[in-house]
C-alpha cells in the first residue's frame, strides 16, 4: 500500500505506534540487522582497503614532503658551496689580473730598458764614429797642410827640396807654431 493512503486512514492500526507511523516492526529488525551486517563485512573487507590505500598515500606524502626537504637543505648547501666557489674564483681571477699587469708591467720596463740599452750603444758607436771621421778629417787636414806649406816654402825658397828634408822642415814649423 501507499504511505499517503495509509496515513489518511483514520483507523488505528494494529501494532501500537509503529503500526501508526506505518513502521513494521519486523521489517525494521530485519533492516537493522542487514544494516549491521552491512557494516560488518565493509568494516572487515572494505574500510581497511581504504584505509591501507590512505596510510600509502599519507606516507608518501610525508616520504615526498621529507625528500623536499633534504632537497631543499641540499640546494641551499649547493648554493652555500656556489658562493663560496665563486668568491674563490673571483680572488683567484683578481690574483691573476694583478700578477698579469705586474708581468706586463715588468715587461714593459724591460723592453725599455733594453731600448735605452740600445739607443746608449747606438749612441756610443756614433761617436765612435764621428772620432774616428774626426780623427781622419784632421789627418788629412794634416796632410794636406803639409802639402801646402811644401808649395808655400817652395814657392818662397824657389827650389825644390827632397822630401825628406821638406818633411823635416815642415815638421819643426809646425811644433813652432803650436
Amino acid at each position: 500500500m501507499n504511505i499517503l493512503t495509509q496515513l489518511a486512514t483514520t483507523e488505528p492500526a494494529s501494532g501500537g505506534v509503529f503500526g501508526a507511523l506505518g513502521i513494521d516492526f519486523g521489517m525494521l529488525i530485519f533492516q537493522a540487522i542487514a544494516f549491521i551486517i552491512l557494516v560488518v563485512l565493509l568494516g572487515k573487507y572494505v574500510y581497511p582497503v581504504f584505509i591501507k590505500v590512505v596510510d600509502e598515500r599519507q606516507a608518501k606524502i610525508e616520504a615526498g614532503t621529507t625528500a623536499a626537504a633534504k632537497a631543499e637543505k641540499k640546494a641551499a648547501e649547493a648554493t652555500t658551496e656556489i658562493e663560496k666557489l665563486l668568491k674563490k674564483a673571483r680572488v683567484e681571477a683578481s690574483e691573476i689580473v694583478t700578477t698579469a699587469k705586474e708581468e706586463a708591467a715588468a715587461a714593459l720596463e724591460a723592453a725599455e730598458q733594453k731600448s735605452k740599452t740600445q739607443a746608449e750603444r747606438i749612441v756610443a758607436e756614433a761617436h765612435a764614429e764621428i772620432d774616428k771621421s774626426i780623427v781622419a778629417a784632421k789627418k788629412a787636414l794634416h796632410n794636406e797642410t803639409l802639402e801646402l806649406v811644401a808649395l808655400a816654402t817652395e814657392q818662397v825658397v824657389g827650389k825644390t827640396v827632397t822630401a825628406k828634408v821638406d818633411a823635416a822642415v815642415i815638421s819643426a814649423a809646425i811644433k813652432d807654431a803650436k
